[in-house]
């Protein structure tokens, strides 16, 4: 999954283990309307290291994976859930070049550095646009 928004917070790394570290970020959106919403997401391990190049108000796409998981207490036996969004890939976007249309950009915005190491590199399409012009 993806989401463009902005960079609210970024937190120190917090060593869990020896073997498990962990770097919260807050990113916001939907600033233009009456309820921002603010998303806490997580990377870990050597992903921790995405953060370095970031600051507050830098407009990034976050591609992450959901996990969720389940917790039973040990006291009274109550089940727990928690949901974790997970980044793996941050992109740092900046504005497209005056002049440009709408047309030409499919988003307001282009990557101007790829934080991550992670590249996608499946080019295959298998559309077929016979007698339809929708991708489905």
């Amino acid at each position: 999954m993806e989401l463009v928004g902005k960079i609210k917070k970024v937190m120190d790394t917090q060593v869990v283990s020896d073997k498990f570290k962990k770097r919260e970020f807050v990113l916001s959106t939907d600033l233009n309307t009456p309820y921002p919403q603010h998303i806490l997401f997580q990377t870990t391990q050597e992903k921790c290291a995405l953060l370095d190049a970031l600051k507050p108000n830098d407009e990034v796409k976050v591609t992450f994976n959901i996990r969720g998981r389940e917790w039973t207490s040990p006291q009274d036996g109550q089940v727990k859930y928690f949901v974790t969004l997970e980044a793996w890939r941050i992109d740092k976007l900046t504005p497209v070049a005056p002049g440009t249309t709408p047309e030409s950009s499919s988003t307001h915005y282009t990557p101007s550095e790829n934080i991550s190491t992670s590249v996608n590199t499946d080019t295959s399409t298998d559309i077929s646009t016979e007698g339809d012009d929708l991708p489905f």
